[in-house]
């Protein structure tokens, strides 16, 4: 019983995955066509759902996952920031760690405790909003007491940025879809 639980779960996890991995290339491709500034972050959706439907557990090791998925993209791909998330690049550390998976790590539990609490469908647009706001809060924060100092002290511009219309349109994006999404796996997991 125990070997077939794994099994599944182990499945699970792939399936979710997969689909952070073709999420993850597609917004990449698609945002770097995009013209206007928003480039809104979608990869963190399969975790919040993946957490309300499989459990904190299973969301744990998707959204460390995310974080690894952010740790190589941004060893590999070099833009200005990648030191805040890769410890292989210039002005990175351990803490880049940190700030790369922690939140993202987070993002697979915070959303299961929302949507227990409630058990309804306020319950699952609190719980896609939550999961965002998680990485949006926790990245920030982590950003700010680590690399405050990278950018001379003066990094509450960079952070104003980021918080503005990107975080917003995330975390409406993660709710609508939550909302939509999980009382169908829910069905299906039954």
């Amino acid at each position: 019983m125990n070997k077939n639980r794994t099994s599944s779960n182990v499945a699970v996890i792939a399936i979710f995955f997969a689909v952070m991995l073709i999420i993850h290339l597609l917004s990449s491709f698609i945002f770097n066509l995009w013209p206007v500034p928003i480039k809104p972050t979608i990869v963190h959706i399969p975790v919040i759902i993946a957490s309300i439907v499989y459990g904190p557990r299973i969301g744990a090791i998707l959204g460390g996952l995310m974080g690894l998925i952010s740790v190589v993209n941004n060893s590999i791909i070099l833009l200005p920031t990648s030191y805040l998330f890769s410890p292989f690049v210039e002005h990175g550390n351990l803490n880049s760690l940190i700030v790369a998976l922690v939140p993202r790590i987070l993002i697979g539990v915070f959303p299961y405790f929302v949507y227990k609490l409630l058990k309804n469908n306020v319950g699952l647009i609190l719980a896609g909003a939550v999961g965002s706001a998680t990485n949006t809060v926790f990245v920030l924060t982590g950003i700010f007491v680590f690399f405050a100092s990278v950018y001379g002290g003066n990094i509450q511009a960079m952070l104003a940025s980021i918080v503005s219309a990107n975080s917003i349109i995330e975390l409406i994006i993660s709710a609508a879809l939550t909302a939509v999404i999980v009382p169908r796996l829910l069905k299906l997991k039954k």
